[in-house]
């Protein structure tokens, strides 16, 4: 019996984390594999939305993928966060692997809308298991161990540390900072343009979240900013809006500098460290008053990774950080069994797994 599914792409960076299930379903064979359609857009004027779904659609089948707009008729669906619509999917087994494990609340807020829905969520490790289940978030859902899929290639060596940074001309003799700012809340406007002058001497890049680099839900001048940045500092590079994969760039960086992105969990994930801005935790909130963050980032991951309130911190603390010590290290080892399962690359493996019991096909 060939399993028909559906790999439900709200947007194309939610890639990152199911490209890796939908190669491993490709080696496993006995699938036949369908995409949707991302429905990024950009906003131009800061006010108009312009769909790319024309252009994605072509990137995507030139790559090989199926494309289809059809939600019925699939036995499995996949998908990289809550479904829009899910009774559109019919009876299909709906598999959720939230597109990253970070510290914000908005998953949480997102499945509590719907608590019929039946997910069989797949998470990273015991964190979020734990979470999902404290919260009373789950409803019909059921939560699985599986690992970080979205990692897997990290882990199984696909990237090259020297041939990405000369692709984006960097030296690859030089320590590289990852500047990883997420859209909200954020660590932009405090920051600025220090995080150049606090890397001379080292690579610095600067990845956006898509949102910023769209104007979706974040101001476009987060993106102007470092676009003004990287032209006046020659050791700098403002990865564009198409580079949507993070991962290889994990892979290429010593040290991330962030607030609240994911992108700090999966740093810990490869064995690196980071520098955490720390932002008034307790007056960021949802229009209902509910946190934006679901851990004070201030004491996240702290005695591990390097914490700084103020710019003018970042220069040592970025130092520090390329140098942990040696309680650094034991810590960051005690908060990778917290927050990670199997960190082998094989996550994606036991993803196929876990579907065709679920499945009965195993």
């Amino acid at each position: 019996m060939v399993i028909k599914v559906l790999f439900n792409l709200e947007f194309l960076y939610h890639r990152a984390a199911l490209d890796p299930v939908y190669h491993a379903m490709k080696r496993h064979g006995g699938f036949e594999i369908f995409h949707s359609i991302p429905r990024d857009s950009e906003r131009k004027l800061g006010i108009f939305p312009v769909s790319l779904k024309k252009k994605i659609a072509r990137q995507l089948e030139s790559e090989g993928f199926n494309l289809t707009e059809e939600t019925r008729g699939f036995d499995v669906v996949v998908s990289g966060d809550v479904l829009k619509d899910p009774k559109a999917y019919g009876d299909a087994l709906l598999v959720l692997i939230n597109h990253g494990g970070g510290i914000k609340n908005v998953f949480y807020r997102l499945l509590r809308r719907q608590p019929d829905v039946p997910y069989e969520i797949f998470v990273e490790g015991p964190y979020r298991k734990r979470k999902l289940e404290e919260k009373g978030v789950l409803g019909a859902s059921r939560v699985h161990l599986i690992g970080y899929t979205k990692l897997d290639p990290a882990f199984q060596g696909q990237f090259d540390r020297e041939s990405i940074l000369k692709r984006w001309g960097l030296d690859p003799k030089k320590r590289t900072i990852l500047f990883a700012p997420t859209y909200k809340p954020t660590s932009i406007p405090l920051i600025k343009e220090e995080i150049a002058k606090a890397t001379e001497g080292y690579n610095l890049v600067v990845k956006l979240h898509p949102y910023s680099y769209r104007g979706k839900y974040a101001p476009k001048s987060h993106l102007r900013l470092y676009q003004k940045v990287v032209r006046k500092y020659g050791h700098a590079v403002l990865l564009p809006a198409d580079e949507h994969n993070i991962v290889p760039w994990l892979v290429a960086s010593d040290v991330i500098v962030s607030e609240a992105s994911s992108t700090i969990l999966e740093m810990l994930a490869l064995g690196k460290f980071g520098v955490i801005f720390d932002l008034p935790c307790e007056k960021l909130r949802h229009h209902d008053g509910e946190p934006i963050l679901d851990e004070d980032n201030r004491r996240f991951l702290e005695g591990a990774f390097v914490h700084v309130h103020d710019r003018s911190q970042l220069r040592d603390a970025i130092a520090q950080a390329l140098d942990p010590t040696d309680e650094m290290k034991e810590a960051a080892e005690r908060y990778r069994a917290i927050f990670f399962y199997k960190l082998d690359g094989h996550a994606s493996d036991r993803a196929v797994a876990k579907i065709l019991e679920l499945l009965g096909q195993n």
